[in-house]
């Protein structure tokens, strides 16, 4: 136990030292922490000290993956009815334009220009084919346009992008057998089941015991994650669902919501995203450079052509259009899950794996740069208001956790 408090400690003491790094630089906390991981494991494997690092312990495996697990169900919480029914239309449209034209590009570039296995090529057209709602979310949070019907189109069809992803990632890499069958009804029942089982217990039992919505989540997410690796899928593919089917539920109470992000993004998460940094071979992104900047700009190339001429049947001005397009040419949360799913099941090598997190954590930077500073449609902000303090019912106060 003293072994394992310790490496605990050392590995918080990197979140936390992200944390700093990410505020002063103003960017997403999670591509700062994967780039420490990656220094981190360099700075090791120079050291002769890989495996001090703990990256393949059980315990810490386990803390990664839930961390995974319950920020895919953040991810879909955060989808609002009322956006995709005003905006159906376009939502659908460039959230699946922007799924395919990266797909199908991606993996075609990687199949013939880089002599990848198909399998490989695949896994790198999911990986690739993502945007990054963490990322997007945060500017349109910092910006403000969270509150304009503007922001969450954007946010709307980031939605249904990575939607295409999760599905994708179970339809190609998930074998079918009776298992998968046995997942598929299981699933289908708890997320029927799921709206009604929730609102009674929060009506019985909210606001008189400790967080029991918060373990009401939590028992569900592992529960259908346990089913799903059972049945040879990946635990994060129910949680997408789980969060999507609870989406309204926690839009009207936000509260708790609020507690698990904390409890998700200050404690688990930190383990994924550094976990998944130590995973990247930053000897084999020196020797083939060239790998690395192909997947990159067949990334970001293959959305801004598939995705700038159909935004452009919804938004008319030159700047909305680029704003859009590049926004949704982020990635970051689905693209390092999607490429730790490929190199934890031997689909992809670590040389490839290293690659594929490379250019995602590049393109969670490189367009949302360019965006702000060239293309930021300032005639769209909202009007500064005063800022309201918040208040809490008492009922809120009273449930710890």
């Amino acid at each position: 136990m003293e072994h394992i408090y310790m490496l605990a400690f050392f590995w918080l003491g990197l979140a936390v030292f992200s944390a700093i790094i990410a505020y002063h630089l103003r960017i997403s906390i999670a591509l700062v922490e994967i780039c420490v991981g990656v220094i981190t494991a360099a700075v090791a494997a120079s050291l002769g000290k890989t495996e001090a690092l703990g990256s393949n312990q059980e315990w810490l495996t386990f803390l990664a993956s839930s961390g995974a697990v319950l920020l895919t169900f953040l991810a879909g919480a955060e989808l609002e009815k009322d956006v995709l029914q005003k905006k159906l239309k376009e939502v659908t449209v460039i959230g699946l334009i922007g799924f395919f034209a990266p797909f199908l590009g991606c993996t075609a570039i990687a199949y013939y220009a880089l002599s990848w296995t198909l399998q490989a090529s695949l896994l790198g057209g999911v990986a690739l084919s993502t945007t990054s709602m963490a990322v997007v979310y945060a500017v349109m949070l910092e910006t403000g346009f969270n509150e304009t019907e503007f922001g969450k189109g954007i946010l709307g069809a980031c939605f249904i992008n990575d939607l295409g992803t999760v599905i994708a990632l179970g339809l190609i890499f998930s074998p079918f057998t009776y298992r998968t069958v046995v997942f598929v009804i299981v699933t289908a029942v708890v997320l029927f089941l799921l709206p009604f089982l929730t609102r009674w217990l929060t009506r019985v039992y909210a606001y008189r015991t400790a967080a029991i919505r918060a373990k009401w989540v939590i028992l569900v997410l592992f529960g259908l994650g346990a089913l799903a690796v059972w049945s040879g899928s990946e635990a994060v593919l129910p949680a997408y669902l789980i969060g999507m089917i609870l989406a309204e539920f926690s839009n009207k109470d936000t509260f708790w919501l609020r507690r698990l992000r904390t409890l998700t993004v200050g404690f688990l998460t930190p383990f994924y995203f550094i976990r998944a940094g130590t995973l990247v071979s930053l000897s084999a992104l020196i020797t083939a450079p060239l790998a690395f900047l192909v997947l990159l700009a067949s990334k970001v190339m293959s959305k801004i052509f598939g995705l700038y001429p159909f935004i452009g049947l919804f938004r008319r001005e030159r700047n909305e259009r680029w704003y859009y397009t590049l926004m949704m040419s982020t990635g970051l949360t689905f693209g390092t899950i999607s490429a730790l799913f490929g190199y934890s099941h031997g689909i992809v090598t670590q040389a490839q794996y290293s690659f594929l997190v490379a250019s995602v954590i590049a393109s969670a930077v490189v367009p949302t740069v360019i965006a702000g500073f060239a293309f930021l449609p300032r005639h769209l902000l909202p009007e500064p208001e005063e800022q309201i303090k918040p208040t809490y019912k008492e009922e809120d106060l009273s449930e710890e956790g």
